[in-house]
């Protein structure tokens, strides 16, 4: 399909999806209003789609402070008495509103769809593999890609296959905790104190305690479990957070990586880069490109590409890092959603490398548009 859209159509439809069931919703909330108040509409005709934490896709409020963050509470997409599904009619991917004793009300086709969901339900690959079923274009990831990304334990395993340094750590499933916790606390005390105890398949560092001691796992593996029974438990690292954001290439060109930034945690009595840190104190600092020598700036650069490649990456990723005192480079994750306002790392990384907020959110699309489904 060309960047031209549908026939008959001056525009390219964008359906931008955010909230979804996950722990994440409100920060998708925030992303979406960073897009919503971004993307060109003179250029694209936008369609907000919202997620409740119900599951339903209700028709939403293009206005962005709506779904601003604010002091005081957190943005939510109510349910609604009508719902938005996505159906093929005529040849064509239509968004059709119903409720209840009416006819269904058709909103038109759509062309690609920007799904700015965090976490289980959205990031994992499951709306990638509904996208997928219907024949609709998307940005970002395909299924697999999503699915690993989003799983902390296999995305280690990926990367270890492809040459990467992971730090040390243990997976530890929920029969594995319930059957024989001294087991786990016998593995967790050989990695040496301190640990992160993180929930497997959860982002925006939800669930994750920092602990110093045996005395304190136990505790911290429940609060990780209200977010996902399956954990993974790091060791400590002496390292400075470094990112990379990477972008995929057009064609057949190799993936486009930023300069790389550094992550700095100052005030309101964080230990690390937590999610009050991130979204609520806005305590977080993003210095870019980081003070780093100039091979390791390559060296970054070079290694989130591989990264990338080693898991199938599509439109957009953020690779984290730990560079260690002797200059070693150590992956951390990657995050195939990044948060996208226009404060977040992965654009103000692209911004500081050239390419602005705005301009990002049309390469997305442009990359998306002519990006077929299925194999590829």
């Amino acid at each position: 399909m060309s960047t031209e859209g549908r026939k008959g159509q001056p525009k390219p439809r964008v359906a931008v999806l955010f909230g979804g069931r996950s722990s994440e919703h409100a920060v998708s909330c925030v992303t979406a209003a960073g897009v919503l108040g971004a993307i060109d509409k003179d250029k694209y005709d936008v369609i907000p789609i919202g997620i409740a934490k119900t599951g339903q896709w209700v028709l939403a409020s293009g206005g962005t402070d709506e779904w601003s963050l604010s002091a005081s509470s957190l943005p939510e997409v109510a349910p609604s008495a009508q719902t938005v599904t996505l159906a093929e009619i005529g040849g064509e991917h239509q968004l059709i509103v119903a409720a209840p004793n009416t006819v269904p009300q058709e909103l038109g086709a759509v062309d690609v769809v920007f799904p700015l969901l965090h976490g289980p339900f959205g990031e994992d690959g499951t709306i990638q593999g509904l996208l997928e079923l219907s024949d609709t274009r998307y940005v970002g990831a395909g299924v697999l890609a999503s699915a690993v990304g989003m799983d902390k334990h296999f995305m280690k395993v990926v990367f270890e296959s492809a040459g990467l340094h992971v730090g040390p750590y243990i997976a530890v499933t929920d029969r594995q905790w319930r059957n024989d916790p001294e087991t786990v606390r016998k593995r967790v005390d050989q990695l040496g104190f301190p640990v992160f105890v993180k929930p497997a398949r959860a982002g925006s560092s939800m669930g994750i305690s920092k602990v110093d001691s045996l005395e304190g796992l136990d505790a911290a593996i429940e609060i990780a479990r209200e977010h996902d029974p399956k954990l993974v438990i790091e060791a400590g690292i002496t390292g400075r957070e470094i990112e990379c954001a990477v972008l995929e290439g057009r064609g057949t060109d190799a993936p486009r990586t930023s300069m790389p930034g550094e992550i700095s945690v100052a005030g309101g009595g964080h230990e690390f880069y937590d999610f009050n840190a991130k979204y609520v104190d806005d305590a977080a600092a993003l210095s870019c490109p980081a003070d780093l020598p100039e091979e390791a700036i390559t060296r970054v650069r070079e290694l989130a590409a591989v990264a990338f490649d080693a898991l199938g990456g599509e439109g957009l990723s953020r690779v984290d890092f730990f560079y260690t005192p002797d200059g070693e480079l150590i992956i951390n994750e990657i995050n195939t959603m990044p948060g996208f306002t226009p404060k977040s790392m992965y654009p103000q990384m692209w911004k500081a490398s050239g390419l602005g907020y705005a301009d990002l959110i049309d390469e997305l699309i442009h990359l998306a548009l002519h990006r077929k489904t299925g194999l590829r």
